[in-house]
């Protein structure tokens, strides 16, 4: 006779989402629909779309919403007044401890991160420290703070999922076991992790013409849809560097052990090297939805909603070198990995002020690098004997953000 399942098992598992009204959120929330007996949406945040919050609190009935103020909850009052149908409104928690604490809020089984940035990173530290299953799609969280998150999630046991592409690939490719990733490290009879990208819009660009992309055309991706941040972070490979970064804490892998080849196609998300000559890779549509719905389902498979890759239709897959003068946003990554903790703070705030300037059209493209690489020569130590405080990266992070702005405003953008 088989035991009976209790009560607290036979339920949904409530999710939590920092960021859903961006894509992964979005992509999250739909693959939750689809599963409507095994998860359902507890917690919903966002920091501007109040109207895109209130109809995805109404579709997915969330119990609670956080915003950032009193005005964003005012706005998402009225929004919820012409899409509430009737229904209560949710719960609204106010402001950046709000957010930090529905992460950890004991009615939370998992939480998806998936706020763009450094703003994410008191969220996801959060949910590490309650013992959540953290489904880890904001790789910010680990440039900025490696050490002490990585830290934070073994200590309280967290089961920490990589949902980027590319590391939930690596992690498909690891041999598979029962627990749950928390940086134990890779087997010894790994040779290298291979990072895929797709080279963006401009992998083919005359490298000449770069300093006169429009914001449209940098987030104009040809593979994903992407919001705009990280779209620019594709199209000057930033966001690879800041991947390189990610999977040397997630996989406890060093540097030399890490690299990346363009591949155009974005079927292959990324490849594991093994000692003996074998190498393993995860291929798919380039859809978010597949990891997410791993990362969700784990260790179990389910259904994404996503179609299957038709490789006789693809009909080849290319690869590729990165070339570091058309793309020295990756150089300048394994550079700060190098250096350790403050640089890669330097690396990623820089990163979000230049790349925030030039879709406001205040810097150039090529711009961008130019900028990271003056604040990273004159980055400040943090202080790696042990492992900083949150408030202490924090704070180096504040820093590196001033130096980033005066550093852009000295570069306006001329005709």
């Amino acid at each position: 006779m088989l035991a009976e399942v209790p009560e607290a098992d036979q339920r949904p598992r409530r999710v939590t989402i920092l960021g859903a009204t961006g894509s992964i959120g979005q992509s999250t929330l739909d693959v939750i629909a689809r599963h409507p007996d095994r998860f359902c949406a507890y917690a919903l945040t966002a920091f501007s779309r109040m109207d895109v919050l209130a109809t995805s609190a109404a579709a997915s009935n969330a119990a609670v919403v956080v915003v950032p103020d009193d005005d964003a909850s005012a706005r998402f009052a009225q929004q919820w007044a012409s899409v509430g149908a009737g229904k209560p409104i949710p719960e609204i928690r106010v402001g950046a401890q709000a957010l930090a604490d529905t992460a950890a809020d004991a009615e939370t089984d998992v939480v998806m991160a998936a706020i763009v940035g450094a703003a994410g990173l008191p969220g996801a530290l959060a949910a590490a420290a309650a013992g959540k299953r953290v489904l880890l799609a904001n790789k910010e969280a680990l440039v900025v703070a490696g050490g002490l998150f990585m830290e934070t999630a073994r200590r309280y046991g967290a089961e920490l999922l990589p949902i980027d592409s590319e590391h939930n690939a690596i992690f498909q490719c690891l041999p598979q076991r029962s627990d749950a990733l928390a940086g134990e490290g890779v087997p010894a009879t790994v040779r290298r992790l291979i990072l895929t990208a797709s080279g963006g819009p401009f992998r083919e660009r005359a490298i000449d013409t770069l300093r006169d992309v429009t914001p449209d055309e940098a987030c104009a991706h040809p593979n994903w849809s992407m919001g705009r941040k990280i779209s620019v972070d594709s199209a000057t490979m930033l966001n690879k560097g800041l991947e390189v970064i990610e999977a040397h804490w997630l996989f406890g892998v060093p540097a030399d052990r890490i690299s990346v080849l363009i591949h155009p196609q974005s079927a292959v998300h990324s490849m594991v090297e093994y000692e003996d000559g074998s190498t393993l890779a995860q291929l798919g549509q380039p859809d978010m939805r597949t990891p997410i719905a791993y990362g969700l389902g784990f260790p179990e498979r389910i259904e994404s909603g996503v179609g299957l890759l038709d490789l006789a239709k693809l009909g080849r897959l290319d690869f590729q070198e990165p070339d570091l003068t058309r793309f020295p946003g990756l150089r300048l990554a394994f550079d700060a990995l190098a250096a350790g903790q403050g640089a890669c703070i330097a690396l990623n705030a820089a990163n979000e002020v230049a790349v925030d300037a030039f879709l406001q059209g205040k810097l150039r493209f090529t711009d961008i690098p130019a900028v990271i690489e003056e604040v990273l020569a004159q980055v400040d130590a943090v202080d790696t004997a042990g492992t900083p405080t949150l408030d202490a990266l924090l704070a180096a992070d504040a820093r590196m953000r001033a130096l980033a702005e005066q550093f852009a405003a000295r570069r306006p953008r001329t005709p």
